[in-house]
């Protein structure tokens, strides 16, 4: 039988991000910065913020706080919940709910003071016949203009808008759709969208519209209207392709769990995709894809590092180091052997991405974009937030 050990009331408490396996600091002073940043290039648009996905994997309750207080009181979620939670931490902005409404879901809706967008026919004829029965609400419009994503159809929502049999107790409160190429400032298909969301805001006269999510900010003055919605630009990811991003929001770190000295020629992790070239320090983490450092970071053995091209690199001791072999569910190895020794130890942190590595460095690493990186952060983080006042 194993002796059990009372451990004294006076041993000195430990902080849990100090000694967490994976750890996360979220600079809410730079989100906020952030977002000033893009209501600035807004001009005299407002400007929403956008804390879908629980604020882009960042945490809703802390970012959607720290925005709100920044002044924002227009606000985007995904879908119904979310805007329950947030309502909460903002207690008199609109909440829009970007996937509209759906039956058994209008007491939340009602409730919570939640606006619908609405998505499509169907939501269109179930939102008229909820406010015909429980009086008018606000809801939203969102208008396909070429993305066959989600909206109305372009004609059928301008017929609507002309449409004199239309109640008059129904008034959106706003026209929105959505640029498919915003990130790609010379492609002509933004303008053509932007020459039909035109009409459609012409159609819609006097109900404010918003066609710009982030890219679509950078876009110029024609693309605001009356409501811009920034949202991978404010938590620190590139919003453009090849444009610098604004201020690193998040920093994820795994700790080191072990140092261990490996020969030349000897194999790392599974399948020995990777030989090492030198007598090599090979440093161990406790982060792998199921916390979302995706497999395909890894140094070699996936197919999107076919060819030899490289995988992601940490960084510690002022000193880049690479992936080396695949990644695991929860584990990575990186090659320290650049590290001067007294730099390193174990229990010491890797930076996966934040300041030193950012953001999108590493998601191109991995064959994908820095939104993937940041909602796909599992749930085993300890996180931190620094707040504008720190």
């Amino acid at each position: 039988m194993t002796e059990q050990t009372d451990f004294d009331s006076n041993d000195i408490l430990i902080d849990d991000f100090d000694i967490a396996p994976v750890r996360l600091t979220v600079d809410l002073g730079a989100l906020v910065d952030n977002w000033r940043e893009m209501a600035r290039r807004s001009g005299s648009a407002n400007t929403a913020a956008i804390v879908k996905a629980d604020a882009y994997g960042l945490g809703l309750e802390d970012c959607g706080t720290a925005l709100y207080e920044a002044g924002a009181r227009d606000f985007f979620v995904a879908v119904v919940q979310e805007g329950v939670t947030l309502r909460t931490y903002a207690p008199d902005a609109r909440i829009y709910v970007l996937s509209g409404i759906w039956p058994g879901q209008e007491r939340l809706f009602f409730d919570h003071d939640l606006v619908p967008v609405i998505i499509s026919e169907e939501q269109l004829a179930l939102w008229m016949s909820v406010t015909a029965e429980h009086g008018d609400h606000p809801c939203a419009l969102h208008i396909d203009t070429g993305f066959n994503r989600l909206g109305l159809p372009l004609e059928e929502a301008i017929a609507f808008a002309e449409d004199v049999s239309r109640p008059a107790s129904f008034s959106p409160v706003l026209v929105m759709s959505h640029l498919h190429s915003g990130d790609s400032p010379a492609s002509p298909l933004n303008r053509a969208q932007l020459e039909s969301f035109q009409r459609v805001a012409a159609a819609f006269e006097g109900i404010p519209a918003s066609l710009s999510a982030s890219a679509g900010i950078f876009l110029g003055p024609e693309y605001h209207f009356d409501l811009t919605r920034p949202g991978i630009a404010v938590y620190g990811g590139e919003a453009v392709n090849g444009m610098k991003a604004l201020k690193p929001v998040a920093k994820a770190e795994a700790r080191i769990i072990q140092i261990r000295e490996a020969p030349s020629g000897s194999t790392v992790s599974y399948g020995a995709t990777h030989q090492l070239s030198r007598n090599s320090r090979l440093a161990i983490v406790s982060a792998g894809y199921a916390d979302g450092y995706l497999r395909s970071l890894s140094g070699s053995g996936v197919p999107i590092r076919a060819g030899g091209a490289p995988g992601a690199f940490g960084f510690i001791g002022n000193t880049r180091v690479p992936v080396i072999g695949r990644v695991t569910m929860d584990l990575t190895i990186f090659d320290v052997t650049d590290v001067p020794e007294g730099e390193i130890r174990a229990g010491d942190y890797i930076e996966l991405f934040g300041p030193n590595i950012l953001l999108d460095d590493t998601a191109r690493a991995g064959g994908t974009i820095g939104y993937e990186l940041l909602t796909g952060l599992g749930l085993r983080y300890e996180r931190r937030y620094l707040y504008p006042d720190d």
